[in-house]
C-alpha cells in the first residue's frame, strides 16, 4: 500500500478539499498517513489568501526536496504535488522554482489526480490549472463510512465555489473561478451519507455560500435557505451550519430559515471588512455600511439569540484614521462574538495591489492591536454571558484531561464537561461553570450512563 500525505493550509473548504482528494486517491491504492518521510506521495494543498502564502509554501518545498534526496537514497520514490490556490494562481511558475515539484493541480481539477501521477511519472511537470466544463464532483468516489467515522461526528460538505463578487482585495474569483452551485440531489445524497456514518452536525462550505444557486429536482435553481430547509428533513442531522457570506445575499428565505430551523444554529459569520463607506466603496463590497447594519438588525429580528461573527481588513489603501474609527464604530454597534481580523496584504493581480496610497505596515499593526482588543474585549463578554445558562452540546472527542469530553455550543465555542466517553457523538444538556481563554467549561444536567447509551444505541 503507497503512502499519502497531505497539508492542508487555509480555509475550511481546503480542509474539505484535502478529505475528497484522499478519498479520489484510496481508489488508486494510496493510503493516508501522519508521518511525512513515510510518505510516497505528498501533496500540498495551498491557500492564497494570507500575506506571503506562495514563499511559505516554497519554504516548506526547500524542507520536502532534502527528504526526497534522502529517500531517493534508499530506493524510495517520493512524488511531490502542489494543489489549491497558490497552484492555480502560480501554475507553471512552481515547476520552475521548485524542482521537487512533479505535478501541480487547481482546485476545480483535483478529480484528474491519478492521471496527472500518471503523466508525472512518465515526466515531471504533469499540471493541470484549468476550469474544466465538467462537474469534478461527479467524478469523485464517496468516502467509505470507515474514513468518515475516523474524520469525527461533525463534517464540511462544499456546496458552492468561486466567487463573482471581485472585490478589489481578493484572489478568490482569480484562483477558485466564477460561482459554481452543486446540484441539490447530490448535497441530499452526499449528506445523508455523512449521517449514515455518524455524523449529527454539517458546515456547508462556498467562497460565497449563500449566493447558492443549484439545480433543484423541480427543475428550478434553489437557494441557500430552501436547501437548508431541505437538508433538515434528513433523519439523524442534528444540526447546520454555513460559511462564509456575502451581506449581498442574505435573502427572505435565508432569513427564515434561520428563523424557522431549528437544527440551523445560532452563529452567522457575516464580514463587513471595513465600517467607512469611502473604504467599502474602494473595496467594491457594493453594499454601505448602513446597509450591514440594517441587515444585522433583520438577522437578529429573525433570530434573537443569534451570536455573529466577522471579517475585518485594517489598512486598506488610503485609509484615514478617521475612517478606521468607522470601523470601530461597526465593532462597538454590532457586537461581535467573535471575529477575524487581518492586516491588509496585496494580493498580487488584485486591483487594490496597483493603488499608490499604500498604508505604512506600522500604520497597519498598530491599528490592527487595537481592533482585536476591542474585539476580543467583546469575545469575553460573549462567553462571560454564557456562565449560568444550560444549552446543548454535540460532543466530539476527548478532551486533555482524563474523563473530559469536548464539544461544541450552539454558538461553535468549545465546551469542556466531565463526561464518560460514550457521549461522543451525542447530544447532551449542559449548565456553563466557568470560562477560559476561548472556551467554556459545565457540567452534564443529568449523567449519562453506559445503560442509557446503550439503549438509545449509541444515538439520538
Amino acid at each position: 500500500m503507497k503512502k499519502l500525505y497531505v497539508k492542508t493550509y487555509g480555509c475550511q473548504m481546503n480542509v474539505y478539499d484535502s478529505d475528497r482528494m484522499a478519498d479520489t486517491l484510496a481508489v488508486e491504492g494510496y493510503e493516508a498517513t501522519g508521518t511525512l518521510e513515510d510518505a510516497d506521495l505528498i501533496l500540498l494543498n495551498t491557500c492564497h489568501i494570507r500575506e506571503k502564502a506562495a514563499e511559505k509554501v516554497y519554504s516548506e518545498l526547500g524542507r520536502i526536496r532534502k527528504l526526497k534526496a534522502a529517500r531517493a537514497l534508499e530506493g524510495k520514490e517520493t512524488m511531490v504535488g502542489v494543489a489549491g490556490c497558490v497552484a492555480q494562481a502560480e501554475g507553471a511558475e512552481i515547476l520552475r522554482r521548485a524542482p521537487v515539484v512533479d505535478l501541480v493541480v487547481g482546485p476545480s481539477s483535483y478529480h484528474h489526480l491519478p492521471e496527472l501521477i500518471a503523466k508525472a511519472r512518465d515526466k515531471r511537470g504533469a499540471i493541470e490549472t484549468e476550469f474544466p466544463i465538467e462537474d469534478k464532483f461527479e467524478h469523485l468516489p464517496a468516502a467509505s463510512r470507515e474514513k468518515t467515522i475516523a474524520r469525527g461526528v461533525t463534517a464540511f460538505l462544499t456546496v458552492q465555489e468561486g466567487c463573482d463578487k471581485f472585490c478589489t482585495f481578493c484572489v478568490v474569483p482569480y484562483t477558485r473561478g466564477s460561482e459554481v452551485s452543486r446540484p441539490v440531489a447530490q448535497l441530499i445524497d452526499e449528506a445523508k451519507r455523512l449521517v449514515d456514518a455518524g455524523v449529527r452536525e454539517v458546515t456547508l462550505l462556498g467562497q460565497n455560500v449563500n449566493a447558492y444557486h443549484g439545480a433543484g429536482p423541480d427543475g428550478t435553481d434553489w437557494t441557500l435557505g430552501r436547501l437548508l430547509h431541505r437538508l433538515a428533513e434528513i433523519p439523524g442531522l442534528d444540526r447546520l451550519r454555513y460559511t462564509t457570506s456575502h451581506p449581498r445575499d442574505m435573502d427572505d428565505a435565508l432569513l427564515a430559515a434561520h428563523r424557522d430551523l431549528p437544527q440551523l444554529m445560532p452563529y452567522l459569520h457575516l464580514p463587513i471588512q471595513a465600517g467607512a463607506d469611502r473604504v467599502l466603496a474602494a473595496m467594491n463590497r457594493k453594499h454601505t455600511r448602513a446597509d450591514y447594519l440594517a441587515l444585522i438588525e433583520r438577522i437578529r429580528a429573525a433570530r434573537p439569540d443569534i451570536a455573529m461573527s466577522g471579517d475585518f481588513i485594517v489598512g486598506f489603501p488610503g485609509e484615514t484614521e478617521a475612517e478606521f474609527a468607522e470601523t470601530l464604530a461597526v465593532v462597538d454597534e454590532v457586537g461581535y462574538a467573535s471575529a477575524y481580523s487581518f492586516k491588509y496584504s496585496a494580493r498580487p493581480g488584485t486591483p487594490a495591489s496597483a493603488e499608490a496610497d499604500q498604508i505604512a505596515d506600522a500604520v497597519k499593526s498598530e491599528r490592527l492591536q487595537r481592533l482585536q482588543e476591542r474585539i476580543d474585549a467583546q469575545a469575553r463578554a460573549f462567553n462571560r454571558s454564557r456562565v449560568g445558562m444550560t444549552f446543548d452540546v454535540l460532543f466530539e472527542k476527548p478532551g486533555k484531561r482524563a474523563g473530559q469530553l469536548v464539544g461544541r455550543s450552539p454558538w461553535l465555542q468549545p465546551v469542556h464537561v466531565m463526561a464518560p466517553s460514550q457521549l461522543i457523538g451525542e447530544i447532551a444538556a449542559v449548565v456553563i461553570d466557568d470560562i477560559g481563554t476561548n472556551s467554556l467549561f459545565g457540567t452534564l444536567i443529568e449523567p449519562v450512563t453506559e445503560s442509557r447509551v446503550a439503549m438509545s444505541g449509541g444515538k439520538r
